[in-house]
């Protein structure tokens, strides 16, 4: 009898951030490209940190090269894991009070400003959904507590 070959490979984990951007009682939600993975989900905007960057030097270049904006980067909400096959996401959720410049949608398809409660409703990716019940508590009575 063979014993199972352990993997000796270390798991490949790529660090994430996300903002919520709110307009009222709104939140921006964009639309990834066909050429990107998860093509037609809509997502916060973010991308992944580079090396040698903070989480919030990431997502406000990120910002600047999504929407064209110049953000504040606010508290850390909250953060999560996700596994897509053999890769491991960490997303770091954080608010974006206030920034300088109408968003636009320089890498997405098109940007929408939703009602939390939409995204159930939308094509969001797998981790997003996941954490819904999360997002939806933080985009509710949470952030009016802090942001109203």
């Amino acid at each position: 009898m063979t014993k199972p070959v352990k993997s000796t490979r270390k798991p490949h984990w790529i660090p994430v951030v996300a903002g919520f951007l709110r307009r009222g009682n709104q939140v921006l939600v964009g639309q990834r490209p066909e050429t990107h993975s998860l093509a037609g989900l809509w997502e916060f905007p973010g991308g992944k940190i580079e090396p040698g960057e903070s989480p919030e030097q990431a997502l406000a270049r990120e910002l600047r090269e999504e929407l064209g904006i110049e953000a504040e980067i606010g508290a850390l909400k909250f953060s999560a894991t996700h596994t897509y096959g053999d890769v491991n996401i960490l997303i770091l959720f954080f608010e974006v009070q206030f920034w300088k410049g109408e968003p636009r949608a320089k890498h997405h398809l098109m940007l929408e400003w939703i009602h939390p409660e939409e995204l159930g409703s939308r094509a969001i990716p797998e981790a997003n959904k996941k954490l819904l019940p999360l997002i939806l508590k933080t985009l509710g009575s949470d952030w009016q507590r802090t942001n109203g």
